[in-house]
Formats: C-alpha cells, sequence, structure tokens
C-alpha cells in the first residue's frame, strides 16, 4: 500500500531530485500537473522556512491532499547572503539560470578565493491534510567557482564548489550528490517527520 503524497513544485530538477531522495518509502508520488493544478504562488516570507511553508500550505489546500515543498537557494557571504530567499528571481525573472550565474560571477569578479564563501540551503516543509505541519533544514558550506563548471543539476550547481572534493555539484553525478546535497541533507532531518506523519516504514 502507498501513501500519497503532493510535490509542490513544478520544477523539474526539484521534481527529479525529491523522486530519488524519496524512493525507498511507499509513497505515491504526485505532481500538479497530474491533477491539473497551476497555482501561482506568492513567496512573501523572508526566510526559506516561511516561503516553504507558504507553497506546501497552498498547494494542500488546493488539492486536500499531503503535501511536501521545498524553498532553496544560495547565501553568498561576500554579497551579505545574498541572492538567499530571491535566489530564483536573481536578477529578475526573464533571467536563465546560466544568466543567473554568469551575474553572480561578475558581482564576484574582483573578490579573492578566500572570501568567496557560500552555503547552500534547503528547507523542507510538509502540511498535511490534518493541519499539521513541520519544516526541516539542510545547509551546505562550500564557495563560489571563478567559471561555470559541469553539466549535471540545475539552477546554481555550476558555480557552486564543494572544496574537500575539488569539484562543483554540477560536476557530480545524481548519486553523489544527492546524499551530500543541502537537499538530500534536508531530506535525511525530514525522513523521521515523513514516516511519523505518513505512517510509513522503510
Amino acid at each position: 500500500m502507498t501513501t500519497p503524497l503532493l510535490l509542490a513544485t513544478s520544477n523539474p530538477g526539484k521534481i527529479e531530485a525529491f523522486r530519488r531522495l524519496l524512493a525507498d518509502l511507499h509513497l505515491e508520488i504526485t505532481l500538479p500537473d497530474d491533477l491539473g493544478l497551476t497555482l501561482d504562488v506568492d513567496e512573501t516570507g523572508v526566510t526559506f522556512a516561511e516561503n516553504a511553508l507558504i507553497k506546501a500550505r497552498a498547494y494542500r489546500d488546493a488539492s486536500g491532499i499531503d503535501s511536501l515543498a521545498d524553498d532553496s537557494g544560495l547565501c553568498v557571504d561576500a554579497l551579505d547572503g545574498e541572492p538567499g530567499v530571491h535566489s530564483a528571481r536573481f536578477g529578475g525573472y526573464q533571467h536563465s539560470p546560466t544568466a543567473q550565474n554568469l551575474l553572480l560571477l561578475e558581482r564576484l569578479r574582483d573578490v579573492s578565493p578566500d572570501l568567496r564563501g557560500a552555503s547552500f540551503v534547503s528547507v523542507i516543509a510538509f502540511a498535511g491534510s490534518d493541519g499539521h505541519e513541520w519544516t526541516a533544514e539542510g545547509v551546505v558550506r562550500g564557495q563560489i567557482t571563478k567559471m561555470i563548471r559541469g553539466w549535471h543539476g540545475f539552477g546554481y550547481d555550476p558555480v557552486f564548489l564543494l572544496p574537500e572534493l575539488g569539484k562543483t555539484y554540477a560536476e557530480l553525478a545524481p548519486a553523489v550528490k544527492d546524499p551530500i546535497s543541502h537537499r538530500g541533507r534536508a531530506m535525511e532531518a525530514a525522513r523521521s517527520h515523513i514516516r511519523r506523519d505518513l505512517a510509513l516504514l522503510e
């Protein structure tokens, strides 16, 4: 028997990551497209947790199904934490991920390697059909590269370097990246909640 869970996102990269991270749980993954949902959620929160809950609640309310959302972003030390919760809109809605990465590199063009620290943050939020809610956070420290590197992943993956591996997120295969990524860490923190609230067993 499987338990339905709505992934509150239409981002293909996030969908694939969530499918991999949830693969060992007895879940019937449902997508907004499966239900004909085309929500335009106004993310008015000032933190990742607030925005994740806003999205999870919106999809739960629209579907009546337990919903799981993620809000994530890149916080760059030299930019005082920007783009942060505005990561998806960095440079404006019209910017593609590649354009955003190039803009970020340009903003950091004269910043020395020792000052290019950054954090990738993910907060997963659950909004249950019974009104129960929780969040779980994952954070990874790294550095911003001088150039785009790699072709795996999405978003800021090609410019986020893991110094201990000497590779960007985008240079790692999904099987390597998933357990050590910010989203993977958030999901690891969320697993006990998921098993409890959805009555699941690994």
